[in-house]
């Protein structure tokens, strides 16, 4: 691999991140506030490719010195980011991984009103197990989810959560009781509608706490643009 070619794949790669960046496909990798990071990121590729290219054209004649052929195999992620987009993680990797629910540092006012209340997963499973669901007794409630089963069939409502990136997401899982569909689909997305119960459990391969919502409807809708959990370590 000559420097001319080394050229190309840096600015096929920075290509590529300015492409994930400006679209959701970056979602699929990392959470969604490390965007100008990627975008920066392949701004410094394509800028480092023209230098090069530059430079190698200006500069004098020599001996040209060839990279090993195996080098070629660093255009495989590059391939693979552009023709195979990963799914998000989903009920598998939510049915093998102990819920991540930890006490956060504090719980911020909630809107008051009439209408229902629209929270994340992992903002109603803090505040029904750290904060005896006090600020969530008496009102109607939304949330969204996707559907995993534990080994026994029951049900919960997880959302994965990104500390930086997908390869450090952890789910935060709800159990459901109540007004359930009978026939519930790992994956399928949900939004349920119902209130805070507090009655608990542990979840199967941690012994972590998994909060309980008592459901009064649900309907399922599509993935949402950012499948993961929005309101991670709130």
């Amino acid at each position: 691999m000559n420097r001319l070619a080394q050229s190309a794949l840096m600015f096929l790669l920075g290509a590529t991140l300015l492409h994930a960046g400006t679209t959701d496909l970056y979602l699929r990798y990392v959470k969604s506030g490390l965007r100008p990071l990627v975008l920066l990121a392949g701004v410094v590729l394509i800028a480092t490719a023209a230098a090069t290219l530059w430079y190698e054209r200006r500069g004098a004649p020599g001996h040209e010195h060839h990279e090993p052929r195996i080098s070629w195999l660093l255009a495989l992620p590059v391939l693979a980011l552009i023709l195979v987009a990963p799914p998000a993680l989903g009920s598998y990797s939510a049915s093998h991984t102990g819920t991540a629910l930890t006490k956060p540092f504090g719980f911020p006012d909630l809107p008051g009103g009439d209408a229902p209340l629209r929270l994340g997963v992992a903002d109603y499973a803090g505040r029904a197990v750290y904060d005896d669901g006090r600020s969530l007794h008496d009102r109607e409630l939304k949330i969204t989810g996707f559907v995993t089963l534990d080994r026994t069939g029951a049900p919960y409502l997880v959302r994965m959560g990104l500390n930086c990136c997908a390869a450090d997401a952890q789910p935060v899982k709800i159990a459901l009781t109540g007004d359930v569909p009978p026939v519930l689909a790992p994956d399928t997305w949900l939004e349920i509608t119902g209130r805070y119960t507090p009655r608990r459990t542990k979840d199967p391969v941690n012994d972590g706490p998994i909060p309980y919502v008592e459901v009064t409807r649900a309907r399922p809708v599509p993935t949402p643009h950012d499948p993961y959990d929005e309101t991670w370590n709130t």
